[in-house]
């Protein structure tokens, strides 16, 4: 056989796909100021009719384009998956960068880049191995309905929510979809271990405000509005919540505790800290997990140093274990005290769904049959993906990137990091799995 009629497999040009993609800025700043997403999903929908599908490309409004694709499955009676992903990104500051974020330079291995974690590897994973099934005819056991969304990164409400609103023929007869941030790999005990996200914490941005007297900066004012913003945003900011353990942290925790040859005790506080360390860089999303999160994130007040503003106002970014929104609402309320109006920006549900099922154990024995012996364990996210959106459909949602990696590698911190980063051999483990799991679901 010659070189021309080697045949392309997924893990051949994954690398490209994902460079590709990252070259395309589309950053995305929440205020619809940023490039939009139009030139990314040209490239989707020109990869996807390059091997004979007939993809669409909706946009919410101008410049804000997903794509949307439905292959028959071997079996049209089953209900359809959605594999989904986003094409948008949070801006980088190239200054704070080792290279040019948006130049998706291969370095060491690895492709740098922004997006190269946040998720256009994922897209190039997902975009390779649909191209597969194009050229050589190969298809799903059931419907696939391939999805690349605008605005993930804003809450979706130009993406997969618009979408979810205006357009549910496009997601008819799902009830499972897979997407980002699960199935990357970690090390506990010297055993290497992927965490399939089967669980992410309820996301509400709240905006404070703060209303008082204006007046002179030299006088006596007792109805300060950014002291009783500032206040009640410390308030909120140093509360220390409480732990609260869903079914997913438990049993991410008991898998922990096996492989380490310890025990796992939901009443040690110390003891979960130390099973939570053991997870190497992965500590970062898993230890958010135990309890709701409240972060400060945003101020602004006043126009001059010696004028006292009649209003303040702040940003808090409360993520709540799935379940317990109401209470936090409630505790926020408290903690901000008189004088403060909350406004939510954006809010969207919690997520828990069982690690159980055909398409769990087709995505755990896609990771055994390329790398066996390794463990798979579920675990909750500690941020969103549009699996939210989608749930409003009805539709089960998980993570699932697959990629193995170095154990010192900090994938979770390289998330809205300087420096994104993902090796290439990575991305070629990941179309292996990705497509055993796609034949098998």
């Amino acid at each position: 056989m010659t070189n021309a009629e080697t045949p392309i497999r997924p893990e051949d040009e994954v690398v490209q796909i994902c460079c590709d993609l990252i070259r395309i800025d589309t950053s995305n700043y929440g205020d619809g100021s940023g490039p939009g997403e139009r030139v990314a999903a040209e490239l989707v929908m020109a990869l996807l009719t390059e091997v004979g599908f007939a993809p669409e490309l909706i946009e919410s409004v101008p410049g804000r384009s997903s794509v949307v694709l439905r292959i028959p499955g071997t079996d049209s009676t089953r209900p359809a998956l959605v594999l989904h992903g986003h094409t948008d990104v949070v801006p980088a500051e190239a200054a704070d960068w080792s290279v040019d974020p948006f130049a998706a330079e291969i370095r060491d291995g690895l492709v740098w880049g922004r997006g190269a974690v946040d998720m256009k590897d994922m897209d190039a994973m997902i975009l390779a191995v649909v191209r597969d099934m194009g050229r050589t005819g190969w298809r799903p056991p059931r419907d696939l309905i391939v999805a690349m969304f605008a605005d993930e990164e804003a809450g979706g409400k130009m993406g997969a929510q618009w979408l979810v609103r205006h357009r549910p023929d496009l997601f008819e007869g799902a009830d499972e979809a897979v997407s980002e941030v699960g199935g990357y790999s970690t090390e506990v005990d010297g055993r290497r271990v992927y965490l399939l996200q089967t669980a992410e914490k309820g996301l509400a941005w709240l905006r404070l405000v703060a209303g008082g007297t204006a007046g002179h900066g030299s006088q006596v004012n007792t109805d300060n509005a950014v002291t009783r913003l500032a206040g009640a945003i410390h308030r909120i900011g140093e509360h220390s919540w409480p732990i609260h353990l869903t079914g997913t942290v438990r049993q991410l925790l008991t898998g922990v505790a096996d492989l380490t040859g310890t025990t796992f005790d939901p009443e040690d506080p110390e003891g979960i800290d130390r099973l939570v360390d053991a997870l190497g860089p992965a500590r970062k999303f898993v230890a958010a997990t135990l309890r709701t999160g409240s972060n400060p994130s945003q101020l602004e007040a006043g126009y001059k140093a010696n004028v006292i503003p009649g209003q303040a106002s702040g940003v808090v970014d409360v993520r709540s274990i799935p379940g317990d929104e109401e209470e936090v609402f409630a505790t926020i309320k408290r903690l901000a005290g008189p004088g403060i109006e909350i406004e939510p920006v954006h809010q969207d549900v919690g997520l828990e769904v069982p690690f159980a099922g055909n398409l769990v154990d087709a995505m755990v024995a896609a990771i055994d049959a390329e790398d066996p012996g390794a463990v798979v364990l579920p675990y909750m996210l500690s941020g969103g993906t549009d699996n939210k959106s989608l749930s409003r459909l009805g539709i089960t949602g998980y993570g699932f990137a697959p990629l193995q990696l170095p154990p010192d590698l900090d994938f979770p911190g390289m998330f809205h990091g300087v420096d994104e980063r993902v090796p290439v051999e990575a991305l070629k483990f990941g179309c292996r799995v990705l497509e055993r799991m796609l034949r098998t679901c």
